[in-house]
């Protein structure tokens, strides 16, 4: 007999995206995560702007660029913001961007114990997830 299956959804979550210079991801993520958060995607970009477009001599230079990834709750997402904002040294010329969108709803696996948990705790609350 198969399984019965569900899917369950996680709702009032925020993503943080960090558009960082290359090799600065890691100190951005381990703040992230002292912080609280559970994990980081991380992946590479070029990015291209005014100091780009100068260069050297007027040639455009190509920048690497590490674009940090990470999923939270929408009741911590201001505190993490702020954490790897400062621990990327985002209030320098250059170091780079910091956005955050809200996001409608996710899905990933949770185990039982959390599930029930999290149940209990946001009863009165807009649910962390739905079944």
């Amino acid at each position: 007999m198969k399984e019965k299956r569900s899917v369950t959804v996680l709702t009032d979550i925020s993503l943080i995206t960090c558009i960082i210079g290359q090799d600065n991801a890691e100190i951005v993520i381990k703040a992230a995560i002292d912080a609280g958060v559970q994990g980081a995607t991380v992946h590479y970009a070029r990015g291209t702007g005014l100091r780009e477009r100068l260069g050297i001599l007027g040639f455009a230079a190509e920048v690497e660029k590490e674009v940090i990834n990470i999923v939270v709750p929408s009741d911590q997402v201001n505190r993490i913001f702020e954490t790897m904002y400062l621990a990327g040294e985002l209030d320098k010329p250059g170091r780079g961007f910091m956005y955050i969108t809200e996001l409608d709803r996710a899905a990933t696996f949770i185990p039982p114990k959390i599930r029930e948990k999290l149940s209990r705790e946001k009863e009165e609350d807009k649910p962390l997830y739905q079944m």
